[in-house]
């Protein structure tokens, strides 16, 4: 506090209207994070990664939309022959995507 004050007083005398927050130092943000206008299929697994991408033809062709992947039970996945793991990924995120706690980021997929 009695550095803050000691500025404070010293820019006063200077002349300064700086506040003494910034102590003149620059501030450094990073780029906000873009994400996708509308989603797929397509651009939810892409997002999760983790190799959930490879079974997008095979979800697209067999349930279609992304509401229906959402409401998707596991057992249906499981009979179109998707890995334990790669279910428990989709599930995991399509719960978070319904919540709004997660999106997928327009730079996940990677060509």
């Amino acid at each position: 506090m009695a550095w803050a004050r000691l500025i404070q007083n010293a820019r006063a005398a200077l002349g300064t209207k700086q506040s003494f927050s910034t102590l003149g130092l620059p501030r450094f943000y990073s780029k906000p994070a873009t994400y996708f206008v509308k989603v797929g299929i397509p651009e939810f697994l892409g997002g999760i990664g983790r190799g959930a991408e490879t079974h997008i033809a095979k979800i697209e062709t067999e349930i279609g939309d992304l509401h229906k992947l959402l409401v998707t039970r596991t057992l249906r996945l499981k009979k179109l022959g998707i890995p334990c793991k790669h279910r428990k990924l989709i599930l995991k995120y399509g719960q978070k995507y319904r919540l709004g706690l997660w999106k997928p980021r327009a730079d996940a997929i990677k060509a």
